[in-house]
């Protein structure tokens, strides 16, 4: 009689350590630090990358056209286009066409 014993604590044993086998599996690929939400953070990671590219290329932008109407440095071409675009002048021999 005491001949089963022994093996329903070796089924118990199996399955416990299957089940803890499965909830590790299961956080290392779901869990808030697995392979999914690494991807996430990866992917995340790219954007914030490409938007800070694109962010400092508008920057540079920016400064070269503020330095090109400083005191020191005026590019009259420049501030022509800007007088026209903000004030809508034309010039005597200019043709509009819209």
């Amino acid at each position: 009689m005491r001949s089963g014993t022994p093996h329903i604590g070796g089924a118990i044993y199996f399955v416990i350590a299957f089940l803890l086998a499965s909830y590790f599996t299961f956080a290392a690929v779901q869990g808030d630090y697995g392979l999914f939400r690494r991807a996430e953070i990866d992917a995340e990671a790219r954007a914030l990358r490409e938007d800070l590219s694109r962010l400092q290329a508008e920057i540079g932008r920016m400064e070269n056209l503020t330095r090109r109407l400083s005191d020191d440095y005026l590019d009259l071409d420049l501030l022509d286009e800007q007088a026209r675009s903000v004030l809508g002048l034309l010039r005597a021999d200019e043709i509009v066409i819209q």
